[in-house]
């Protein structure tokens, strides 16, 4: 299985891994006994469609505006530098190998993320996969089927099997040494990123107050910058896509990209 495969790692990305998991003493233990394990179903989701009559929200006070999640955020949040550092592409590192590799940590912090909520996010009280009301995303089982409005949770275990089923794939994720990548590749860790994000989204947008309960915020909010230096400095979501959390999301990059004189990659595809 694909994220078992014994990737070597730079002392970047080890520094990288490692701030993650010290954020405090219990959640390291958190992240070393927590990963979600990969299932075998296979499903395809597509883009998502927004939807300006939505009128949904949840049981819960929902978190709408992107200054308030900012606020809170830069509580919680120090200046990243050492993530920013290690989000690059080391000399003389496949660059596929290092997009592969980060995916399956993304995917495992994600999955450890949203299971630390699944409690508040069932199909009763997230009856659709919503970020803020104007940003709905639907799901397609596949290119022929008719994309459809489905629970917030159905969303996200259809999407992590997805991606599950890439992983296992040996012509797409290649476990054995020195067996080259398929050539639209990148293209597919683009369309994952932007995928993964939305859950991001929707737990800034109806779960933040419950991870701010749960004590988990400083761990998402770290999780989330990391997330977004790794995809501004390969390019993989496209600044449109970043829906109801672009403007938290640029004042993010742009802040954190001041010392190194460059902002935010917002000319994508």
């Amino acid at each position: 299985m694909y994220p078992s495969r014994g990737f070597k790692r730079t002392q970047q990305d080890q520094q990288s891994q490692s701030q993650l998991n010290g954020l405090d003493s219990n959640s390291s233990s958190f992240y070393n006994q927590n990963q979600l394990e990969f299932s075998k179903t296979h499903s395809s989701p597509r883009n998502s469609f927004p939807d300006s009559n939505d009128t949904h929200s949840n049981n819960y006070n929902s978190i709408t505006s992107h200054k308030d999640i900012k606020f809170i955020v830069e509580t919680t949040l120090g200046s990243g530098t050492a993530l920013a550092q290690a989000v690059k592409l080391p000399r003389d590192e496949n660059l596929d190998e290092w997009l592969a590799v980060h995916i399956v940590d993304f995917y495992n912090q994600i999955n450890m993320l949203y299971g630390t909520i699944t409690e508040f996010c069932s199909p009763m009280t997230c009856p659709r996969m919503i970020a803020t009301s104007e940003y709905e995303y639907l799901w397609q089982d596949s290119s022929n089927s008719k994309p459809v409005s489905v629970s917030a949770p159905k969303y996200v275990e259809c999407l992590m099997l997805w991606i599950q089923t890439l992983f296992d794939d040996e012509n797409i994720f290649p476990s054995k040494p020195n067996q080259p990548f398929p050539p639209q590749f990148q293209a597919l860790i683009k369309t994952i990123m932007k995928r993964l994000f939305r859950i991001y989204a929707h737990i800034y947008c109806h779960h933040f107050n419950e991870i701010i309960d749960l004590g988990m915020n400083t761990l998402l909010n770290t999780s989330f910058k990391h997330f977004l230096l790794f995809s501004d400095e390969f390019n993989l979501i496209a600044t449109k896509d970043y829906g109801p959390l672009q403007t938290l999301v640029i004042e993010m990059l742009v802040s954190e990209n001041t010392n190194d004189t460059k902002s935010p990659n917002n000319n994508r595809f």
